[in-house]
């Protein structure tokens, strides 16, 4: 077994060899070994040997194979006195690397959901991980998956990456290049409640992701493409190290605030427990407040005054924090009333609306910030409780009973607090459906 063979202690040379770290002694003094992370995960897969020196490491991936992640603790746990508890909770995430396609994480996730209905961003593949506990996978954050581990045992997670970099190109004139990828690990501890809120620890590396065996392929032409250089061009890039640390994150860095790519709206909710509280911090930029806010639910937090935020916080974050929670009570952009049309047809329920039967429907609010076809649809989805992908198409029932169908235009042009009555017409499809308004 190679890996029980391998000490967490054997994995220090290959770290301080990067660039990263800048160290210059080969040794390990007790100073050193006292600034080095609590934390090391290290990647399973080589590095590219195309990487100049003090630049960050690139590793290629293949689409849906499993990799190893070693998830490794630097000190022995006695002299570990952060943690106090057994097990940590880690959060792993694949979040863009480019701030380009940060700033329209939502538009490129909603595409890729539609263009890949049904699968994930990122998996665990549980079968072949080792030491981790109560793995979970959100089926509204597609690029996370959260586990248990404990520091003193040997724990491997083994994740598969199921989206492709060239996926968020844009296709100009084709073979574009892919945009690289983070994969990120953050590394939780218990609250004296017992919830995994207080963070301990944050690292990522950067990848590519390629059809299956195109990384091997991308591996080798890199191979290739070094060998042809002089000595003295090869003496600017680093080697290709066989496995791949994932370099601790800095909160403090822009660099690596890195958001989620779902949920696109995430707004703190009444019912957030006090671990989701501490999440939305951590993920929200807030996280040297997670200490003061660690014993307050959503509900505390969205009781709190401008004045309490700025009088805990001070003034810039303070407002920022107030606006942050408190964005999700901004008046939407527009109000529709829907309902499902009942099992007799549309002109008797409308006879029978006007003359004054109220019991025959119930209509629910929808409220729409974007004012696209595809907002109304998922909120229609959300709110009978199906998949998007079984809605094909939404139609607008015109004049003489002809159906128009619904543009984004359109839906930018529905008169405020509109009521409108759905029905279903088949799709081509036995799984797919149309929606007719």
């Amino acid at each position: 077994d190679l890996f029980s063979s391998v000490k967490p202690q054997a994995f220090r040379e290959d770290v301080l060899a990067l660039p990263i770290f800048k160290q210059e002694e080969p040794q390990l003094s007790p100073e050193n070994d006292a600034k080095l992370p609590p934390f090391q995960y290290v990647l399973c897969t080589a590095t590219s040997p195309a990487v100049k020196l003090h630049e960050e490491t690139l590793t290629y991936l293949n689409q849906g194979q499993s990799y190893e992640i070693r998830l490794l603790e630097n000190r022995k746990l006695g002299e570990f006195q952060d943690l106090n508890t057994k097990y940590v909770k880690s959060i792993i995430r694949v979040v863009f690397h480019d701030r380009r396609l940060q700033y329209t994480e939502h538009q490129q996730l909603e595409g890729w959901r539609w263009s890949r209905p049904g699968d994930r961003i990122l998996d665990i593949d549980i079968p072949l991980s080792v030491g981790i506990l109560d793995p979970r996978a959100s089926p509204t954050q597609l690029n996370t998956v959260e586990f248990l581990w404990d520091p003193s045992k040997r724990a491997s997670a083994f994740i598969q990456v199921h989206c492709i970099s060239t996926e968020f190109t844009p296709r100009k004139h084709g073979g574009e290049k892919g945009v690289p990828f983070r994969v990120q690990i953050d590394t939780f501890k218990q609250n004296e409640n017992g919830e995994y809120t207080e963070h301990l620890h944050s690292a990522s590396c950067q990848i590519k992701v390629f059809k299956p065996k195109g990384a091997d392929r991308k591996q080798k032409t890199d191979r290739e493409k070094m060998e042809k250089k002089t000595t003295q061009e090869k003496e600017k890039y680093q080697p290709s190290y066989e496995t791949t640390i994932l370099t601790e994150v800095n909160n403090s860095s822009p660099t690596h605030q890195m958001e989620l790519l779902p949920p696109s709206n995430d707004h703190l909710l009444p019912s957030a427990s006090i671990q989701d509280a501490q999440q939305w911090l951590h993920r929200n930029r807030f996280s040297p407040f997670c200490r003061l806010f660690s014993s307050f639910s959503g509900a505390d937090l969205l009781k709190m005054s401008k004045e309490d935020f700025v009088q805990i916080c001070g003034p810039a974050d303070g407002i920022r924090l107030f606006n942050a929670i408190k964005g999700r009570n901004v008046r939407p952009k527009m109000t529709i009333y829907v309902c499902q049309e009942p099992e007799q047809n549309r002109s008797h329920l409308h006879q029978k609306r006007e003359n004054g039967d109220g019991s025959l429907c119930v209509y629910h609010a929808i409220f729409l910030e974007e004012l696209t076809t595809l907002e109304l649809l998922e909120k229609i989805a959300n709110l009978y409780s199906i998949s998007p992908q079984q809605i094909n198409r939404i139609y607008r029932q015109g004049p003489t009973g002809i159906h128009v169908l619904v543009s984004n235009e359109m839906v930018q042009n529905f008169q405020d607090e509109s009521c409108f009555v759905i029905s279903t017409l088949k799709g081509v499809y036995c799984y797919c459906c149309h929606l007719l308004l």
